[in-house]
Formats: structure tokens, C-alpha cells, sequence
């Protein structure tokens, strides 16, 4: 494995790559390095990442696209996949998180499992917040987190009304 700090509009990272190119961890670098360095890494998928994180720092960026290598428990790797289904813009609590994945009464075992989360971002447990909507537990730190939540408001706003197309007569479809 390859660590590899990366410099990006949202702060500095680390990306750690596994020997068959992925993606097997994304942390926040605690203090400042200089920019992207791929020694011995695949920079084809390093070069997508940080075309994708540019992206998602610039709100035009939902989703992301590159491999991943995510190695837990079996509940952790529940947790994760949940994590990864709530759509950008929006949130869970960590008691919705245990329904969704069958343990409602997980909701503590939730958040232990999303403090082991490996490649924050991509797999957003930065959406997860307290039964209350407060912001709790980040490996990012909370100030991280709700700079996050904070890009991704834009893909929350509510469709106030949808264009209609006239046809030649005039009438609405």
C-alpha cells in the first residue's frame, strides 16, 4: 500500500492505494504536505480522484466513481453500505442507519462502526448525524464535516415547481 497526500479545495488529504490500484483509505491530513505525489501508485485512478474531489468542491459532484477497497466486519461493511445509499444533500440519524440495516438497536454499534470508516468522503459518514439532526462524531473533526454538509446543502433544495413544455396548441403536458 501506498499513502499519498493530496492537496485539495476542501483541505489536505491522504490517500492510501492498495496494490491492485484502489482506494482502501481517504483521511484528513492533520497537517499541511505539498501537493500529489504518486510514487509507485496507479495515477490513472489517483488523477480521477482528485478530478472528482475538485469537482465535488465546486458542488458539480454528487457521487464518486473510483475503486474501492473497503476491508471490516461484516456489520461493518453493512454500516458502510447503508452509509453509502443516503443521497448527497441529505442526512440520517445512526438509529435510522441500524433500521435500515436490520439492527435497530445498533444505533451505538452504528456509530462505532462509521468511527472505523476507512475513506471518509466516498463513503459518507459524514451524512450521518444524531437523532436530534446535531452533528456528532467525525474523524474529520465537526468543523470538517459541516463545511461537507455545507457543500452538499445545494442538492438538498426543494423543487419548487417543474417547467412545463407547450405544445403548438397551446396545451400543457
Amino acid at each position: 500500500m501506498t499513502s499519498i497526500p493530496i492537496t485539495t479545495a476542501i483541505g489536505n488529504l491522504i490517500a492510501t492505494v492498495d496494490r491492485e490500484g484502489r482506494l482502501s483509505a481517504l483521511k484528513v491530513a492533520r497537517k499541511s504536505h505539498s501537493a500529489l505525489e504518486m510514487p509507485g501508485a496507479e495515477p490513472g485512478m489517483l488523477g480521477s480522484l482528485v478530478r472528482q474531489l475538485a469537482e465535488y468542491s465546486a458542488g458539480t459532484r454528487a457521487t464518486f466513481d473510483v475503486p474501492l477497497a473497503l476491508m471490516g466486519t461484516e456489520f461493518q461493511r453493512a454500516v458502510w453500505l447503508a452509509t453509502s445509499n443516503i443521497p448527497c444533500g441529505t442526512t440520517r440519524s445512526y438509529g435510522e442507519i441500524a433500521r435500515t440495516i436490520g439492527r435497530s438497536r445498533a444505533s451505538r454499534a452504528v456509530g462505532a462502526a462509521l468511527g472505523a470508516n476507512p475513506i471518509l468522503l466516498l463513503v459518507p459518514c459524514h451524512r450521518v448525524v444524531g437523532a436530534d439532526g446535531s452533528l456528532c462524531g467525525y474523524a474529520g473533526g465537526l468543523e470538517f464535516k459541516s463545511m461537507l454538509l455545507s457543500i452538499e446543502s445545494q442538492y438538498s433544495a426543494p423543487v419548487l415547481f417543474k417547467a412545463r413544455s407547450k405544445s403548438a396548441r397551446g396545451s400543457t403536458s
